[in-house]
């Protein structure tokens, strides 16, 4: 199987890749379950144990669970390659939330202990398929500008997926128990799954064993070179939840109810699908590492201009702006990580860049609930925008002591010629 090479490739040409439509819908089919689960975990989880204290000890092991173990699960699929190892955690993930449905079904009958032993196994479990479809890219699409193409367009759906999840579990939740959405999930993931593993792209992805002869030194290269992709990402992630705690509190400082918090934020994810299809149709002739530092700055200083906004209208353009920076900074990281990874272990060096980003989550929403209750909101999104551009920082350093990017004629060789290709 060769894969499209055109002089500008198009995300029609992405698609044009022998299996890639089928591979990558059965990803994302599998990914949706992703943007239902923890919101439809939440609610059941409340609507069971009558207490939010609980709903959120759970969802905090939850999601613990799923984002730092992420790289574990890599490693594996890397050894053992995708159908060995993603077949087993998707059946343990589906049994899991086979499980907590029949524990949460009934409402006062479940131990939060059994909830929380439940969804932290569930989180253990769950399959990587957004990396491993990433390295699957990186396999099948070859030419350097087309695989950026696939990059943008897998971080544009992966972004549609995330918004679109939370209505499903809306329209759900409508006529059905919470639980039920649970089970929307399981059954995602496990057709999702299925149908990519059987995909002939996934088929002929050797075990690691068989692309790198030493796993210990694949281990030390990922390490080393995925610094500062991982540094981008977590100031990406770290934006990322301040900023919907900020914009909850400008509106309730104004006002203003839920739906208008929903139209910022929907400005924030329009804003980074734009700017992440944008990002894959330019031919860009500034190289990667570079343009991952300016693409950070450009996130900190929209942050710092959103600061000024007197107004929700101002502020939803501000986002939108902002997010324009958001999926381009993301594919860029991804894009740098899957370079500089041993072919070995290029799941694992996605997932690091992915853990990045929602540890930063977490941390920046975290440290925007203890700024709220002591600055404005502007001067809360100044300082989000400031330690945003402090990471952009520390990306420029590192590549300076890491001596640049690497020239594109060493990715050249890498690709072609350290190991056996995916296709």
């Amino acid at each position: 199987m060769s894969s499209t090479s055109v002089a500008r490739p198009s995300y029609a040409a992405v698609l044009r890749i022998p299996y890639a439509r089928r591979t990558f819908a059965a990803a994302l089919l599998g990914r949706l379950s992703y943007g239902i689960v923890p919101l439809a975990v939440m609610l059941a989880v409340t609507r069971a144990s009558g207490s939010y204290a609980v709903a959120g000890t759970v969802m905090a092991l939850f999601s613990g669970t799923s984002v730092f173990l992420s790289p574990a699960r890599a490693a594996l699929i890397d050894r053992y390659g995708p159908r060995r190892a993603l077949v087993p955690m998707a059946a343990a993930y589906t049994a899991s939330l086979g499980l907590l449905t029949v524990v949460v079904w009934r409402p006062g009958a479940a131990s939060p202990l059994v909830l929380a032993a439940v969804t932290a196994a569930a989180g253990a479990c769950t399959p990587p398929l957004g990396p491993t479809m990433r390295a699957v890219w990186g396999g099948i699409a070859g030419d350097r500008a087309l695989v950026q193409r696939a990059y943008s367009l897998d971080a544009v759906a992966e972004e549609l997926l995330f918004v679109s999840g939370p209505l499903l579990v809306g329209v759900v939740v409508g006529f059905a128990p919470p639980a039920l959405g649970i089970v929307v999930g399981a059954v995602l993931i496990a057709a999702g799954t299925a149908g990519f593993v059987s995909s002939p792209a996934v088929r002929e992805v050797p075990p690691g064993d068989a692309r790198e002869k030493s796993r210990g030194e694949g281990r030390r290269r990922v390490l080393r070179g995925i610094r500062r992709p991982v540094l981008a990402a977590t100031g990406v992630g770290l934006a990322l939840g301040a900023v919907e705690l900020l914009v909850v509190a400008f509106a309730d400082g104004r006002g203003h109810g839920g739906e208008s918090v929903a139209w910022v934020l929907a400005a924030l994810s329009a804003g980074s699908a734009v700017g992440g299809l944008a990002n894959g149709a330019v031919t860009w002739r500034t190289a990667a590492g570079l343009r991952l530092v300016l693409l950070a700055a450009g996130l900190g200083l929209a942050l710092i201009g959103a600061g000024l906004a007197p107004g929700l209208g101002t502020l939803a353009a501000a986002m939108a702006v902002a997010g324009l920076f958001v999926a381009p900074t993301i594919t860029t990281a991804y894009l740098i990580a899957d370079e500089a990874a041993a072919p070995g272990a290029r799941v694992q060096a996605g997932a690091w860049v992915n853990t990045a980003v929602n540890a930063g989550i977490t941390a920046g929403t975290a440290a925007a609930g203890v700024l709220v209750g002591r600055l404005s909101t502007g001067w809360c999104f100044a300082v989000t925008g400031a330690v945003t551009l402090l990471a952009a920082l520390a990306v420029a350093r590192g590549a300076t002591r890491d001596g640049g990017a690497p020239a594109e004629e060493e990715v050249g060789e890498a690709r072609d010629g350290g190991a056996v290709r995916a296709v």
